[in-house]
C-alpha cells in the first residue's frame, strides 16, 4: 500500500534538496526496541531491584518518565541511571540484538550518499545510546555527520536545539554549506517536525509506523513515509 506522500515527492523536490538530516529512533531504527526496553524490560529490572510488583515499577516509572518528557532529560543515559539507581548502559547493551533498522532503511541512506547530497545523523539519543546502536547497525557509515542533542545542550523540540544546529553546521570547519530552505528532516516525532517547519527548515516528512509492531501515526501537518523504497533520490549528474 502507497503511504500517504505526494506521488511525484521524487521528481518534484528532491532537485531543490542539498541536506539531509535524518532522525535515528523510530525513523531509521525500528522504535520496538526503545519501546521494549522503557516499557517493558526496564520496569522488570526496577521490580526486580525494588522487590516490587511489575505493575507498581510500571506506575512509579509513568510517573518519573512523565516529569521530564520532551527534555534532555527524557533522552539522557546518565539521568536515568542516576535517578533510577540502575546501570541503562549495561541494560540496554544486554538487549541489544534487539535493534534493528528498518526495512530498506540502509538502501535510503546509500542511495541519499551516492546522490551527492550531506547526510546528517541527527538524533535525541545520549551519545551511549547512539554508539551502541551505530555499533548494532553499521549505519554511521552513510553519514557525513552525527550530531546528539546533547552535544548542543538542548533536545530537537526546543527551538534553541536549531538555532545551535545552523551556527554548527554554517561554521568554516564542517565544510558544509547548510541552506535550511534546501534541508530535508525526516523524523517520527510531530513536535520535533513542528519546531523544526518554525525554524525554517524546507522539507518535512514524519514516519506513519516508527514501531512496526504499533499502529500507524497520524500527522496533521506533514507528509509522511512508511517505505523508504518511494522517496529514494535520484544521483546527481
Amino acid at each position: 500500500m502507497m503511504d500517504r506522500l505526494a506521488l511525484d515527492w521524487e521528481n518534484k523536490n528532491w532537485e531543490n534538496i542539498d541536506t539531509v538530516l535524518l532522525d535515528m529512533d523510530g525513523t531509521l531504527l525500528d522504535l520496538s526496541f526503545d519501546n521494549y526496553f522503557w516499557l517493558q524490560y526496564l520496569p522488570e529490572q526496577f521490580a526486580s531491584a525494588r522487590h516490587t510488583s511489575i505493575e507498581d515499577a510500571k506506575a512509579q516509572l509513568t510517573t518519573r518518565f512523565g516529569q521530564h518528557h520532551g527534555t534532555l532529560n527524557w533522552y539522557c543515559v546518565d539521568f536515568w541511571s542516576n535517578a533510577l539507581d540502575l546501570d541503562i548502559r549495561a541494560l540496554k547493551h544486554s538487549v541489544r540484538e534487539r535493534i534493528q533498522p528498518r526495512p530498506h532503511a540502509i538502501d535510503f541512506l546509500r542511495a541519499v550518499k551516492n546522490s551527492g547530497r550531506t547526510s546528517v545523523l541527527c538524533t535525541n539519543a545520549h551519545r551511549a545510546s547512539l554508539d551502541l546502536k551505530l555499533a548494532q547497525t553499521d549505519i554511521g557509515q552513510y553519514f557525513d555527520l552525527q550530531i546528539s542533542s546533547h552535544d548542543f545542550g538542548y533536545p530537537k523540540e526546543d527551538p534553541h536545539f536549531w538555532n545551535a544546529l545552523r551556527e554548527y553546521l554554517g561554521s568554516p570547519s564542517q565544510h558544509v554549506h547548510y541552506d535550511t530552505q534546501r534541508t530535508l528532516l525526516i523524523d517520527d516525532n510531530a513536535t520535533v517536525l513542528q519546531t523544526a517547519h518554525n525554524a525554517g527548515i524546507g522539507f518535512l516528512l514524519g514516519v506513519l509506523k516508527p514501531d512496526l509492531q504499533r499502529e500507524e501515526m497520524h500527522y496533521a501537518q506533514f507528509a509522511a513515509v512508511d517505505d523508504f523504497r518511494h522517496i529514494f533520490p535520484p544521483e546527481r549528474g
